[in-house]
Order: structure tokens, then C-alpha cells, then sequence
């Protein structure tokens, strides 16, 4: 099932400001809050896709990929913020709604707020990945090495020796959290707060793991395979749930961003989604015609020169280019002819284009229908 448009799915337009965004955000994840909808089995489905929506319009950088190349680009191929659950979307978007306890929402719908604590969430890993054309332009998968932060296998992550020297912190009782009641006029009022004591962890390590040191977390080198899809360009950040650094004695891990960088190839130029090349032919070949070979990005191709191409002209090869990232169309090879002068003659050469010099037909003489360089270019990326 395609994915519904991010302002849609949120009602904002796309020059909606960022509070505007968020006030649209809180009223449908209220609406369809689980907890609200029990009955409602699509409830969970339209909450998940507004905290999604939500993710990528509220970032700046988000925002601007997604406008500019659509789902695909903060997505795609199984990247970005499709993969959420319902516990992502608690710890980092609760501040939103201003809940304490158990769950962001529990102000709202009358929870208590005492029987659980914010899931939090470990820190992003950012790399540089460098493809060349080819890779580019047909999709690549890679393995990469990365060294994260991933969950103890000795206590499973709470820090504590074989995973049981634990108790439940006296000052919370092992919520991870402090409830104040104040009597108003208004009547009670109560706030909840992270617990200083054990940090909102609700319990207190008493004997540390001897393999993480009672951090829950050890360091790690993991090979990712990562597939990048077909139209990638320069400066655009994939992303990976959960392929970052584990947090302190659990909780979600973070993200792996990938940065894309470009190799420079050394004959074709990329434009966008079309690939340019310089052809350069001798003056007896631009008179006379001929057929040559070119490099393309799926190889090599013969094209014909006609007799009596000017320097400057462009030849097109069709969807000879690079695929969009939403695979909607493809670019094409632009071929700027180069008529090369020779710099030095010899003897035998110069006495033949002497004869030639004052020849009628070598008297430069554009006709109406000759088109300057700019024209040429004007025409070509129309």
C-alpha cells in the first residue's frame, strides 16, 4: 500500500510553520491514541502514521529531503521512520503532550502516570559512504563496518552482575519517578518528575557487571549490509533504525545516518539525472562524418557524427542518464562535440590547408537556422 502524503496525513500545507505542525500532530495522535480507540483496530495504524509524518516535517533537514525527492528520500528502501513502534514514538515524541508517568498521554485519558517510566533512546552514529556513477546510478548494496554501542550479552543490558544484583530504588519505590500532590484553589495538582536518585531507572545497581562495568552496553564492530537505491546524490542522508548506540542500561537504540558522497568519474559529469560527456573529433571527421565510440554508465556505444557538425552541437542518448530516486523517469547522455584544432603542423599539412584557406566552402557562413551554444543548451534542458 503506498504511503499517503506527509501533509496530508498531518492537514498542513507545505509552508506550514513548525508549531503549526506540531499543534496538527497532538490533536490526531490524541484522536487516535490506542488507549482512546480500544475497539478501533485502524487506531493504532493512523496513530503510528502521524508520529511518522510528524518525524520528518518537524526536522528541518527531513523536511527538505522530502520535499525534494518524496518518501523515497527519507525512506526508502526500507530507511527511516517506517519501521517506528509504539515505543520509538513515546520517547521521543512525549514531550509534546507533556505527560509524566507511564505514558506521554496519561494527562489526557486519566492514567496514572505510575506504573512506568520514558523509554529513552541511545545516540545516532553518522557515516560517510562514497559510490562512484555506476553505483549511483543502478543501486548498490554495501557492507560497512561499524563500531556501536549494542546491549551487554553477560546481564542483558541492566549493568548489574549475571543481570540480577538489582534493587528497586527506595526514594521512587521503582517507578522511576516522583509524584507531587499541591492543593490549590483549584483543587490537587499534580507534576511528575525523573527521579534524581537511580535517574529514572527505577532501580539500583548493587553489584556492577563485570563485562560492561555496569554501563549495560559493551563496543562493538558490526558488519551492515546497506542498500542504497538508484538516484542518490551528493549530500543525501539515508537512515537506519535501530543500527545506532544503545543507551546507558537499555532503551532504543538510535539510528545509523549515511552521508552520500561522490567519487568524481573520470569522463562522464553528472548533471542532475543526466550524464554529460566531452567528444572530441578532428576536423576531417567533423567535415566528413564518422562513427565513434563513447563511454556511457552501461558501457560503451557507437553514435554517428554527421558530415558537417559545427563545435558546440549536443547529441542526446536517450534515458542513457540517471534514474530519479522515486523511479518515476531517467536522464539522458548529453554529448558536447568538440572539433579539435591541432596546435602544431607539419610541412605536407600546411601546404594542404593553405590550398584550403581560401576555399568557398571554408568561409565560415551561418545560416539562420544555426544555433549559438546558449541556444543549444537552452533547447537541450527545456
Amino acid at each position: 500500500m503506498a504511503k499517503r502524503d506527509y501533509y496530508e496525513v498531518l492537514g498542513v500545507s507545505k509552508s506550514a510553520p513548525v508549531d503549526e505542525i506540531k499543534k496538527a500532530y497532538r490533536k490526531i495522535a490524541i484522536k487516535y491514541h490506542p488507549d482512546k480507540n480500544p475497539n478501533d483496530p485502524t487506531a493504532e495504524d493512523k496513530f503510528k502514521e502521524a508520529a511518522e509524518a510528524y518525524e520528518v516535517l518537524s526536522s528541518p533537514e527531513k523536511k527538505q529531503r522530502y520535499d525534494q525527492f518524496g518518501h523515497q528520500g527519507v525512506n526508502g528502501n526500507g530507511y527511516g521512520g517506517g519501521s517506528m513502534n509504539m515505543e520509538d514514538i513515546f520517547s521521543q515524541f512525549g514531550d509534546i503532550f507533556g505527560g509524566g508517568g507511564g505514558s506521554p498521554f496519561d494527562s489526557f485519558f486519566g492514567g496514572s502516570g505510575g506504573g512506568g517510566r520514558r523509554v529513552r533512546k541511545g545516540t545516532n552514529l553518522r557515516i560517510k559512504l562514497k559510490l562512484d556513477l555506476q553505483e549511483i546510478a543502478n543501486g548498490v548494496e554495501k557492507k560497512i563496518k561499524v563500531k556501536r554501542h549494542v546491549t551487554c550479552n553477560i546481564c542483558g543490558g541492566n549493568g548489574a552482575k549475571n543481570g540480577s544484583s538489582l534493587q528497586n530504588c527506595s526514594t521512587c519505590g521503582g517507578s522511576g519517578q516522583v509524584r507531587k500532590v499541591v492543593n490549590t484553589m483549584l483543587g490537587q495538582m499534580v507534576s511528575t518528575t525523573t527521579c534524581s536518585t537511580c535517574n529514572g531507572e527505577g532501580k539500583i545497581v548493587t553489584d556492577r557487571c563485570d563485562a560492561c562495568h555496569g554501563e549495560g552496553r559493551t563496543l562493538q564492530e558490526e558488519v551492515i549490509p546497506i542498500k542504497v537505491p538508484a538516484g542518490v546524490a551528493e549530500g543525501m542522508q539515508l537512515s537506519m533504525s535501530g543500527k545506532g548506540n544503545v543507551p546507558l542500561r537499555g532503551g532504543v537504540p538510535g539510528d545509523l545516518l549515511i552521508v552520500i558522497e561522490e567519487t568524481e568519474d573520470e569522463l562522464l559529469k553528472r548533471d542532475g539525472q543526466n550524464v554529460i560527456f566531452d567528444l572530441y573529433v578532428n576536423f576531417a571527421d567533423a567535415a566528413l562524418g564518422t562513427t565513434v565510440e563513447v563511454p556511457t554508465i552501461e558501457g560503451k556505444v557507437k553514435i554517428k557524427v554527421d558530415p558537417g557538425t559545427q563545435s558546440g552541437k549536443i547529441l542526446r542518448l536517450k534515458g542513457k542518464g540517471i534514474k530519479d530516486i522515486n523511479g518515476y523517469n531517467k536522464g539522458d547522455q548529453l554529448i558536447h562535440v568538440n572539433i579539435w584544432t591541432p596546435k602544431q603542423l607539419t610541412r605536407e599539412e600546411t601546404v594542404l590547408l593553405e590550398r584550403l584557406r581560401e576555399s568557398a566552402n571554408f568561409i565560415p557562413n551561418p545560416g539562420k537556422n544555426e544555433k549559438g551554444f546558449f541556444e543549444k543548451m537552452k533547447e537541450f534542458f527545456q
